[in-house]
């Protein structure tokens, strides 16, 4: 059994408000932490997506090129 319960001691709206206070604080500094290294991993994933993309359309873009030969007669 809890304290509260077993002392039959009334807790109060101040109280409840301060422990969630508490609580949430810690979430917020751990998914700000966790936030910076995944940014940094999705900016670097983007780029590479980025970057094969280009190099990808740049080469079919040379293997479908027309090539044009002008004579004169």
């Amino acid at each position: 059994m809890s304290d509260a319960i077993a002392n039959h001691r009334v807790i109060s709206r101040d109280e409840i408000r301060d422990k969630f206070r508490e609580l949430s604080g810690d979430l917020g500094h751990t998914a700000q932490a966790a936030r910076t290294p995944l940014l940094g991993a999705a900016i670097a994933a983007i780029g590479a997506l980025a970057a094969a993309a280009f190099w990808l359309g740049r080469r079919r873009g040379r293997a479908a090129r027309t090539v044009v030969e002008v004579r004169r007669v």
